[in-house]
């Protein structure tokens, strides 16, 4: 192992209770126990998760957040007695990993909790709304600590909770926190005063506008929190830790409206001069360790970072407020190991904390302890597989029922928390499986065939693999994308699979007799305006080709958005010209990703022109249509098409021709690996 990552393995205490090293899974939605937005049981899927973490030297393992009021069903999370004992029985496997195991509980989302169109509906028809209450009673489920707006929805307001439905959550924390105790479970996490959700939102001052006990002063702000972990060391004894997940500064403007790295702006939640005295206060009333970051769902891309925002983006808080605790401290966000390791070596940081990249590769931190750095599949820090809630103009969260049960999935990995469904079966009949392209598509296709015992060769017209996956993975702050590059090209060698570069195949009747998957991927659209010769495509500009200083984007999805931010990264001007009515108005994207891109256009005062045209390219300049009609001349330098993307499959699908990746269907990095992998499975 690196001598420099030594920190990370030294024990350290939380209370009275001893791990093993400062390594800390946190938790994620999906990764649950006890189930996930479903009836409550001991969860065999979240199990096997946490298990095949355990397993690979984590100190510290926190199962996916639970509900002490399961918003489905309307389940007390303490009523289900079997679900505690099927859990008993599990432990003592657990603990021969040497880690140990907090539970998180929750109180819940209030205005936070994602909203579908589906869920709009239920609750703006009244009858719908009285039907479907014994499953969804939303006006329960989204109660917040005063009333207001939702994060995702403006049809379904959040109400004032009564003092009786604190009264009862607090009872239900208490009766929960007994039962895991007696289950073996070495300690629980309170979520949170964290993140905007309903804790945290009695805490902020922005939200919570009550009168009574629980509103107003400081201590009634805080009050919530302490009756929670004031009644579990009473119940279960001061040597039963108690963690908080606790987010240092909220990063908040307003309702739905986050402040970006290094913005100047006035704090309407918790700030720096309050973080200080409430985490002493959280401290004094009984908090054995706190597991921090920043935000909140209006700030949501702190705590879920998407690529943009920095490495380590919270570090500098968390060390800030470790001085004002004599708790632990863990910092959690786009940390870098190495850099917490130092830290923890000065004395600065308790525990690193780290999710999604455990979604990626279970066994990253045995292959770090092992020299193996370049075997990790990284995290590309996507959320198209984990956390997909996406959300734009007029709509409330645009998410596939399965992707909204089935949280914790990952775009790199199809195999995570689908191992019923995607997993590795030897072939009993091996086979020649010629596969044309060597993008991602084409080489998640050749590892998994090797892995069966198939012989995959690949051909690829470039003098490199990568395919289109190269333009994608070339912005400055797209580093985690070439790791993921790199990776599969590492794997194609180590796997010793057959590759012939340089090799364009136009014609595949040469290759008659053998399985045949075609990943050609796919081909730019093309507008059919006047001066369109004039334009650069998007793959051209990411691969080298060179623009002026004012450069327009045509096409505000996520391509070109990313290909705007990158362009003023490097000092340029872009414009963003987009027929819709909002940017980055896709599925698959999530709110964490596009909330930031929005913002940083907006702070930065970029031009965007929604709902508009392009009409013609000429020398200089572009016409646009804008929504009412008229035509505008906006003058440019250079002009970068970003405009979609058409199939261009070789072949059509057969019995022995298949089809993947893009040139099967456009989509996004989890539905290219995802097919690839399928397909791969059944030849």
């Amino acid at each position: 192992m690196d001598k420099n990552l030594q920190p990370l393995f030294t024990p350290w205490k939380i209370g009275s209770l001893e791990i093993k090293n400062r390594i800390v899974l946190t938790s994620m939605g999906g990764t649950d126990l006890f189930g996930w937005m479903e009836k409550n049981h001991f969860d065999k899927a979240g199990a096997q998760f946490i298990m095949n973490v355990a397993k690979n030297n984590v100190g510290l393992v926190l199962p996916g957040c639970q509900p002490v009021y399961n918003p489905m069903f309307g389940q007390w999370l303490y009523k289900n007695k079997k679900m505690y004992d099927d859990l008993k029985k599990w432990m003592p496997e657990f603990h021969k990993t040497g880690a140990k195991l907090f539970i998180q509980l929750t109180a819940g989302f209030g205005r936070s909790f994602t909203i579908s169109k589906l869920m709009e509906d239920l609750y703006t028809n009244k009858a719908l709304r009285a039907v479907s209450k014994p499953f969804m009673n939303l006006d329960k489920i989204t109660a917040s600590a005063s009333p207001s707006p939702n994060r995702w929805s403006d049809k379904v307001p959040s109400r004032e909770m009564t003092k009786q439905e604190i009264k009862e959550m607090v009872d239900a924390f208490i009766k929960t926190a007994v039962l895991l105790k007696d289950a073996g479970v070495d300690g629980v996490e309170i979520h949170a005063v964290h993140e905007g959700y309903l804790l945290d939102q009695f805490t902020l001052p922005y939200v919570n506008k009550r009168t009574d006990e629980y509103g107003g002063s400081f201590e009634n702000r805080y009050r919530f929190a302490v009756e929670i972990v004031q009644g579990i060391k009473k119940a279960c004894g001061n040597d039963f830790p108690v963690s908080l997940r606790y987010s240092v500064v909220s990063k908040t403007k307003d309702f739905r409206k986050g402040a970006l790295p290094g913005e100047e702006y006035k704090e309407v939640g918790r700030t720096m001069e309050e973080s200080e005295k409430a985490i002493k206060y959280l401290t004094d009333a009984g908090y054995d360790m706190f597991n921090c970051d920043n935000g909140t769902y209006d700030a949501w891309y702190w705590a879920h970072p998407p690529i943009y925002m920095p490495e380590n983006c919270n570090l500098e808080d968390v060390e800030h407020i470790k001085k004002f605790t004599s708790a632990p401290v863990v910092c959690a966000g786009r940390l870098d190991p190495y850099v917490a390791a130092e830290e923890i070596s000065k004395g600065k940081l308790d525990g690193a904390g780290f999710a999604r990249s455990f979604l990626a590769d279970q066994e990253w931190v045995t292959k770090l302890i092992n020299g193996k750095k370049d075997d990790i599949r990284p995290c590309i820090l996507c959320h198209n597989g984990c956390f997909n809630m996406c959300h734009y103009k007029g709509v409330p969260n645009d998410q596939d029922l399965p992707d909204s049960l089935g949280l914790a999935r990952c775009a790199v990995n199809a195999e995570t928390m689908q191992w019923n469904k995607h997993k590795i079966v030897k072939t009993t009949k091996a086979k020649k499986v010629i596969i044309i392209g060597g993008g991602i598509a084409g080489m998640e296709a050749a590892r998994v065939l090797k892995l069966r015992g198939h012989e995959p060769v690949i051909y690829e017209k470039n003098d490199n693999l990568g395919g289109v996956f190269i333009a994608a993975s070339a912005e400055s702050y797209k580093g985690k994308l070439r790791e993921l590059l790199a990776w599969y090209v590492k794997q194609i060698k180590d796997l010793n699979i057959e590759v012939h570069l340089n090799s364009e195949i136009k014609d595949i009747s040469s290759f008659k007799g053998n399985e045949i998957i075609i990943a050609t991927g796919a081909k730019p659209r093309r507008l059919p305006i006047k001066g369109v010769e004039k334009t650069i495509e998007a793959c051209e500009y990411l691969t080298g080709k060179e623009v002026g200083n004012t450069v327009a984007v045509v096409g505000g999805g996520l391509t070109g958005c990313e290909i705007a931010y990158e362009l003023a990264l490097e000092g340029k001007k872009p414009i963003i010209i987009e027929m819709k009515d909002d940017l980055v108005s896709q599925k698959g994207v999530c709110l964490a990703n596009s909330s930031y891109l929005r913002e940083y256009f907006e702070l930065n005062k970029t031009p965007v022109y929604l709902e508009t045209k392009i009409d013609e390219v000429q020398d200089g300049k572009i016409i646009v249509k804008l929504k009412n009609g008229d035509k505008k001349e906006i003058a440019v330098d250079s002009v970068i098409m970003s405009t979609g993307y058409i199939p261009n499959p070789l072949e059509k699908k057969s019995n022995h021709v298949h089809l993947i990746g893009d040139c099967l269907s456009v989509g996004n990095l989890r539905s290219v690996i995802w097919k690839a992998y399928e397909v791969a499975m059944k030849i």
